[in-house]
């Protein structure tokens, strides 16, 4: 059995791509019997230094988590900036985008990644670390997402 190429085989999140926030939010609060959580935007360009395709991108979306006890649900409504969110949600539609992993040592991790042929796509800053998508789709049929918290 190989090793995992990114140190990690723990799914923490899977992001799903919604047109209206609000009402799917609710809809899952419903189905889950929880309140319905906040939403938020994503940080302003000056702080995520959000890279798409290889260049600066001003692209901002509204997230939601629902915390539940194995798994996190991200909720995400993309601006109209062009993006891995806004991409996918206006080729495929609204429905799953991603899986997410924590892992240590994000420059590495994305070169391993991209010498399995899955390239990066865009990265950027959050309060408290960074995020890189990968383009998994031909392997692995969904995007993968690493997430790198600072100590």
């Amino acid at each position: 059995m190989s090793q995992s190429a990114i140190g990690n085989k723990m799914i923490t999140q899977i992001g799903i791509l919604v047109h209206d926030i609000e009402a799917v939010s609710k809809a899952y609060a419903d189905f889950f019997g929880v309140d319905t959580p906040e939403w938020f935007w994503t940080d302003t360009p000056d702080k995520a230094q959000t890279e798409f395709l290889g260049e600066p991108s001003q692209a901002r979306a509204k997230l939601a988590f629902f915390n539940m006890d194995s798994i996190q649900l991200e909720l995400i409504e993309p601006d109209s900036y062009p993006s891995t969110w806004r991409n996918h949600l206006n080729e495929h539609g609204e429905g799953p985008h991603h899986i997410a992993f924590v892992i240590e040592g994000m420059k590495e991790k994305i070169a391993i990644m991209e010498g399995k042929g899955m390239k990066l796509q865009q990265k950027g800053e959050y309060t408290g670390g960074r995020y890189a998508y990968l383009d998994s789709v031909p392997q692995l049929k969904i995007l993968v997402e690493l997430l790198e918290n600072d100590r």
